[in-house]
């Protein structure tokens, strides 16, 4: 098989085939007398393999994977794997503690607040906790007071006491200080307790998107494997 044979199926061009095969992507390739590169199925599937992987492991780790395996290194190529399958796990229990502490949250509006910004003072007793729990709040990322400049005290506007009176919220329902900022965190990015909630169900899709990619490679993965023990 010539280059452009293996790039039809793919759409793509012979120079990328080559490219892949320099990288080493695909398996060793014998050369004919003059020079040609001569591919067999065997790098064919190694292709389909590597391209399956990159939708869920990215371009870089599907090459290492890839990588790996042809220099019969099997058990690296595996952890490769496991650690993304570990990283999906772990970015879905994120995504439920953040689902989790959205429930948490009351629907009732937070008191408008009467004036300029509040200091640590007043907005400590707005919400019955000790100023030392917002500056570790701070310390934390879970709120961003701004400075006065003339004092340098710390000024609270209503984005901030909302984020404060979240975290209140939170920190009674038992949520640990990580678990909060990470929320507050999300809420700032989706715009907002109802955007969250869109925000959330993209985080879900995407999440079982590459589970569902993770899966396809691993399938072309696992025929390629098939085949290399038959040479």
């Amino acid at each position: 098989m010539r280059p452009i044979d293996l790039a039809r199926e793919h759409g793509l061009s012979a120079q990328a085939i080559r490219n892949y095969d320099d990288a080493g992507i695909l398996p060793p390739t014998e050369r004919s007398e003059t020079g040609y590169r001569r591919y067999t199925p065997v790098h064919a599937q190694a292709l389909r393999a590597f391209l399956a992987l990159r939708g869920g492991h990215g371009h870089q780790r599907a090459m290492e994977i890839m990588r790996a395996i042809n220099r019969r290194d099997i058990e690296a190529a595996y952890r490769l794997i496991d650690a993304a399958h570990v990283a999906v796990l772990a970015e879905r229990d994120t995504r439920s503690e953040v689902a989790a502490a959205l429930s948490e949250l009351s629907t009732t509006p937070p008191t408008p607040i009467r004036g300029g910004p509040l200091t640590v003072g007043e907005l400590a007793r707005r919400l019955g906790v000790h100023p030392a729990t917002l500056r570790t709040w701070e310390t934390q990322g879970i709120v961003h007071p701004e400075r006065d400049w003339a004092t340098g005290y710390r000024a609270y506007g209503p984005d901030c006491v909302r984020d404060a009176e979240i975290a209140r919220q939170l920190r009674h329902g038992g949520y640990p200080l990580a678990q909060v900022a990470r929320f507050i965190e999300s809420l700032h990015e989706a715009g907002g307790a109802d955007a969250l909630t869109d925000f959330l169900d993209s985080w879900q899709h995407r999440l079982s998107t590459r589970s569902r990619n993770l899966l396809a490679g691993a399938a072309q993965l696992d025929a390629y494997l098939a085949m290399l023990e038959q040479e």
